[in-house]
């Protein structure tokens, strides 16, 4: 379905909080209409940023704990962790500017 690594529970801690470069998450589940929409926009943003930034797909109904600690009550939901924390967020159906312009604020 997705040209981007799955994160589970038991990964999330080495390949989002424990990397070396920015961590864009999408937290997603498979019946969420609005999710499959945003996943070809976030792998165009993905192959636009190569080398600036990782992203990663994260299943809510597969690993509710990890959506529960971040927050996530309304999915799509996109995260950027920073140095192993939650810099900034978008939730919902957006365009590829929306974000680009986010990912730029955090990003070199």
């Amino acid at each position: 379905m997705s040209a981007l690594a799955e994160v589970t529970q038991q990964n999330f801690q080495t390949e989002v909080l424990g990397h070396g470069q920015p961590v864009l998450v999408d937290f997603w589940a498979p019946w969420c209409g609005p999710c499959r929409m945003l996943a070809p926009v976030v792998e165009k943003v993905a192959a636009n940023n190569v080398g600036k930034a990782k992203f990663v797909k994260l299943n809510t109904d597969d690993n509710p704990s990890i959506a529960g600690e971040y927050q996530v009550s309304g999915i799509p939901c996109l995260i950027l962790f920073k140095d192993g924390k939650a810099v900034d967020r978008i939730v919902g159906y957006v365009p590829e500017n929306t974000i680009s312009s986010m990912l730029a604020k955090h990003v070199a």
